[in-house]
């Protein structure tokens, strides 16, 4: 998927990037990223953007996006994420692809160290997002890739007349729920809670849907199966209730976990391990900023991981200025 257009540099160790130091390095290539470097480029800094997988982030694997305003009539989250990147690249952003494995943010310049280069910049933008959370129930990690999904624009397809679970019923369930009735023969939804969490405006497309069934206030207890999956078996959390649902796959929607592993002991989090920054973007450290869904706040859209990224550019812009 990623050669429709991540055409940037795979990651390849390069001298000069050793010994370069640039005004500004951005972690994470998604919206907040993206929109970090579009503002800082503009404004003449010196500016790499280190991603580890596609610019685009978490929306490049989403279907349909109808709440980014200017698309009326919605898009998809590829193409979104590609006009992105190249608004990015169009005003000097150099993106690359690598994953953080060290980080030293009290240095001058800052370092970063990535699984094929080291890089130094005189301010950090981190915004590297979140990932799928797991749920970790028996089975979950034996069929991963067989049959347990976490993206139904990458698998979907291998679902074609399928029987299948999602798991949980908020906005990106419901949603990507509607995007897979293209390819398969029936949806039955698990939900944790006793109602459903998504706008108002997906629950009444999904119940008008024949071939969506929903169990609500049921906990998934398994994965079944011997080589693949067979069915799954939840219980209902008022009356203790076991009922085994037969499918050939499950697709999970029940949270995200902010990929800050790499920052454990360096920086101030809170205990699910979101940034504590201010209403600037701004952390402890001075000359670092986190932007986007990493950090705490309590809307994560990406409409506010756009003006984050902003937000962090002008102020990371600001900060050089100072110094100089």
């Amino acid at each position: 998927m990623s050669e429709l257009f991540f055409k940037t540099p795979s990651g390849d160790k390069h001298p000069e990037d050793e010994a370069k130091v640039y005004d500004l390095i951005i972690l994470g290539g998604g919206p907040a990223g993206l929109t970090a470097a579009i503002y800082a480029t503009r404004a003449k800094l010196d500016t790499l953007v280190i991603e580890k997988a596609m610019p685009g982030g978490y929306i490049s694997t989403t279907d349909w996006i109808e709440n980014y305003p200017g698309f009326a009539d919605g898009i998809s989250g590829m193409e979104l994420s590609r006009k992105m990147e190249e608004h990015a690249k169009k005003f000097g952003a150099k993106i690359i692809q690598g994953e953080v494995t060290n980080i030293e943010l009290k240095s001058e310049p800052k370092l970063v160290e990535t699984n094929h280069s080291k890089y130094r910049a005189r301010t950090i933008i981190i915004a590297t997002g979140n990932e799928p959370k797991k749920l970790n129930v028996p089975g979950e990690e034996k069929f991963r890739g067989r049959g347990v999904s976490y993206c139904a624009t990458c698998d979907g397809p291998f679902f074609k007349d399928k029987d299948i679970v999602i798991v949980g019923c908020g906005n990106s369930g419901l949603q990507e729920g509607l995007y897979l009735l293209r390819f398969v023969k029936s949806i039955t939804y698990v939900e944790f809670l006793p109602q459903m969490t998504a706008e108002n405006i997906l629950q009444e497309r999904a119940l008008k849907e024949p071939g969506m069934k929903f169990h609500l206030n049921h906990q998934l207890l398994s994965i079944d199966g011997e080589d693949k999956i067979t069915s799954v078996t939840a219980q209902n959390r008022e009356t203790s209730e076991k009922v085994v649902i037969p499918v050939q796959g499950i697709f999970f929607y029940v949270g995200l976990i902010p990929q800050t592993q790499f920052l454990k002991g360096k920086i101030s989090m809170d205990e699910s391990g979101y940034i504590i920054a201010n209403n600037k973007t701004q952390i402890s450290i001075p000359g670092v900023f986190a932007a986007g869904d990493v950090r705490q706040k309590d809307l994560r859209q990406i409409v506010t991981a756009t003006s984050d990224g902003a937000i962090a550019a002008v102020m990371a812009q600001k900060y050089l200025e100072e110094k100089k």
